[in-house]
């Protein structure tokens, strides 16, 4: 369903976010350009629990149905041009080097999710070595880059201060840096493929720490076994549908020179959303469980603060039953 709300504040905005998170197309107006211009840069002007942590698995999710047309255009190009020897398609064999992109955030109070994806990165950093081949690292957010500046490992490149928000331009160029250094030459310092260490957005309660291979890209024609045959024979056997002809002007070569780079570009913002979705639910989480935590000690120390108040009170009032039997003597 397509729907529009009209204005974007604690009403409009919590309400289009919920709708927009059970499957509906939204869209919010608002004569405010700087509260627009805030809410399309991915920032709440205004604190809702779970707001920020939804509104982010929103703009991951929003990217599905780019994704999908990205890929049914590549796969209509691969499936038509099957002998395309394209170095995104291919596997390099020129050099051993691999890039290894490792997404942490750039605060604390996540709990284990900095930690998680570090320890995952650290045992595939372990397995290429051994493997013979030469990891080369990039970083995104400051957790991961002051993890790997204290151990004294080199990282190529680093992008912090918008690990919970990330922006299109720091997107595309995480892309574009890791696209380029594929596609340089050997001689160059290029790489023979591109991993991604990041965390997937399960649900609030549960972050998935993942290894995605990248690129090369591998294009698989997918094939529906249950659809029914489009047609049968004078026998009555099923024919194959035919595959819709395409022509590429200019090229095959050419569509795929500038499709791909937008697959990976695109990819790599849905990774860095989903990784932005997550953190803000662990940190949510992490939170809420040290709130729980803050509760129950000052339930314990008020309760021994009482305790110990009344066995101070208790302590007077007998001195003073004391002293008073004493005097009644003495008289």
């Amino acid at each position: 369903m397509k729907l529009a709300v009209i204005g974007t504040g604690y009403v409009g905005l919590v309400t289009g976010t919920c709708l927009a998170r059970y499957g509906n197309t939204v869209v919010c107006v608002d004569t405010n350009g700087e509260r627009v211009a805030a809410l399309r840069g991915g920032r709440v002007p205004f604190y809702e629990p779970g707001l920020d942590e939804m509104m982010a698995r929103n703009a991951a999710e929003g990217l599905d149905p780019y994704t999908r047309a990205l890929t049914r255009s590549i796969a209509a190009v691969a499936l038509h041009d099957s002998e395309s020897d394209h170095p995104m398609l291919t596997e390099r064999t020129d050099t051993n080097r691999v890039a290894v992109l490792v997404v942490t955030s750039d605060r604390g109070m996540a709990g284990a999710y900095s930690s998680s994806v570090l320890r995952e990165a650290d045992r595939l950093v372990g397995q290429l070595r051994e493997e013979g081949r030469d990891p080369v690292l990039y970083v995104c957010g400051r957790r991961g880059e002051s993890y790997y500046r204290f151990r004294g490992v080199e990282v190529v490149k680093s992008w912090t201060g918008e690990s919970d928000n990330p922006s299109i331009a720091m997107s595309d160029d995480v892309a574009s840096t890791l696209l380029r250094r594929y596609l340089a030459p050997a001689d160059d310092g290029g790489v023979a493929e591109l991993i991604v260490v990041c965390t997937r957005f399960v649900s609030m309660v549960s972050q998935v720490v993942q290894v995605r291979h990248m690129l090369p890209l591998e294009v698989v024609e997918a094939e529906d076994e249950e659809a029914e045959p489009a047609a049968v024979d004078e026998l009555g056997d099923p024919v194959a549908a035919a595959r819709p002809l395409y022509e590429f002007e200019p090229s095959a070569e050419e569509v795929f020179d500038t499709l791909l780079p937008m697959y990976v570009s695109q990819r790599m913002r849905s990774v860095l959303l989903m990784a932005a979705a997550s953190e803000l639910a662990a940190r949510q989480q992490a939170m809420h469980s040290a709130t729980e935590n803050a509760q129950k000690l000052i339930e314990d120390y008020t309760r021994m603060a009482n305790n110990a108040r009344q066995a101070e009170i208790t302590t007077e009032i007998t001195e003073i039953v004391s002293g008073a039997d004493a005097l009644k003597q003495d008289a």
